[in-house]
């Protein structure tokens, strides 16, 4: 197996953008069957896969660390400063004896602790077989809040010259400019790895949530759909189905469809509809696209398609309302899903009054819905409205240019397509990890 440890001056839970990107990094590389450990100046233990070893010297704030900044500040290496990077170099050493790649964020480029700076430039010179990335986010050379800080000579010019039997990372396009130009290398030679999102914990899904987004695979969709009703005829769930199948071809995107609940109970030929629509669904050849969450069962949620599933299956099975293989979804269920979907998509033939398109509305969802009194009465002028027996080029032609026109909706679809913590972790993490 192979070992991680991640070094810093803070760990999680300080809070901070770095910190908080080490716990994903931490918990995707611990999912993905890596040893990970964290070791900074502060920091506790956030999850039983990740180890946690806290080292107050190697933090920004540790007396001895302070003492020896200030003498830094003023341009003076001392003793003091010998002596705290030597045992620094030491107890890395200790600490990362078993460790096959280090990651290290800001350490390399930024003067808040620079004996440990110094420790791990000393550490690398050793060579060995480990392999180190530096993680950037922020550079002291190029920021002139500190310019007075820093001084030519060692140990600062660490901060700004490539270390040898190091890769290194910045975390945005502009930050591999500044890099490379700080470092005198081409662009090339610098990885990009942005920061993500969660939206799992940004929204508070439930865990049944999370296996649904998971199982489906979710969260590599270009575009959601979201129709919460029953399974019944009146529902014209065919249309939805088959505009679908038009929405994908007229933008080649991968869009999907949502579809929340079971047959209809009161009707016994719902089933046989139901039926109808996964024969439609084959013929279209979109069966991966349109989902009927009625289709899934608690043995497919809890067999292991993600560590999130594995760790949380128990309460995962207190959510399920099944009396059969099928899945019936809470209610709190169906609101995780409005946070997820980017549209509703309500076909119906008749309704009594139209529930979902004040949901779409909380949700700040646009609502596409059929043009029959009811839901013109409930979305008056702000849904967008189509004849239920229309054609469904043309219902897919108005949720394409719909969208389209949406900035905020394209700002969402954006960063769900490329800043998910898993999207960044299997496209842009992974690799670098294999490599080594």
């Amino acid at each position: 197996m192979t070992r991680i440890a991640i070094l810093h001056f803070a760990g999680p839970p300080t809070v901070g953008g770095v910190e908080w990107t080490m716990l994903q990094h931490a918990r995707l590389m611990a999912d993905a069957g890596y040893a990970v450990r964290i070791v900074a100046g502060t920091g506790k233990p956030f999850d039983d896969r990740v180890e946690v070893v806290v080292v107050p010297e190697l933090g920004s704030r540790h007396p001895d660390v302070l003492a020896v900044k200030k003498e830094l500040d003023a341009g003076r290496v001392t003793p003091q400063f010998d002596a705290l990077r030597d045992r620094m170099t030491a107890r890395l050493r200790e600490l990362l004896a078993d460790v096959d790649i280090l990651i290290a964020h800001n350490v390399f480029t930024l003067h808040k602790n620079l004996a440990l700076t110094a420790a791990l430039s000393q550490l690398i010179s050793d060579h060995g077989s480990r392999r180190y990335l530096g993680w950037h986010h922020d550079f002291a050379w190029t920021n002139p809040l500190y310019r007075d800080q820093l001084h030519d000579g060692e140990p600062w010019d660490l901060l700004r010259r490539p270390w040898p039997n190091v890769g290194h990372v910045t975390v945005s396009e502009s930050r591999r400019r500044e890099l490379a130009e700080l470092y005198g290398v081409d662009e090339s030679a610098i990885d990009v790895v942005p920061p993500g999102v969660d939206p799992a914990e940004f929204f508070g899904w439930q865990p049944l949530t999370r296996a649904i987004v998971d199982r489906l695979r979710l969260l590599d969709a270009d575009m959601i759909l979201l129709l919460p009703a029953r399974i019944t005829r009146r529902k014209n769930i065919e249309l939805a189905i088959r505009a679908l199948a038009e929405l994908r071809q007229q933008t080649r995107h991968d869009a999907r469809l949502i579809v929340s609940g079971p047959p209809g109970a009161h009707n016994p030929a719902n089933d046989a509809y139901l039926q109808s629509l996964l024969v439609l669904r084959r013929e279209l050849g979109i069966e991966q696209a349109a989902h009927f969450l009625y289709e899934l069962d608690a043995a497919t949620l809890i067999s292991g398609q993600s560590p999130v599933i594995s760790h949380q299956s128990s309460v995962i099975s207190d959510q399920l309302l099944a009396t059969s293989r099928h899945l019936s979804i809470p209610d709190s269920v169906i609101g995780d899903l409005y946070t997820l979907a980017d549209a509703l998509f309500f076909p119906s033939l008749q309704e009594g009054f139209g529930i979902p398109v004040l949901e779409a509305g909380l949700a700040r969802l646009p609502a596409f819905c059929s043009d029959i009194p009811p839901l013109r009465e409930t979305g008056d002028e702000l849904a967008h409205y189509f004849d239920p027996r229309a054609e469904p080029a043309l219902v897919a032609a108005l949720i394409a240019s719909t969208l389209e026109a949406d900035r905020p909706g394209r700002l969402r679809r954006r960063v769900r397509r490329d800043y998910t913590w898993p999207r960044i972790f299997r496209d842009r993490i992974s690799p670098l990890l294999e490599v080594a």
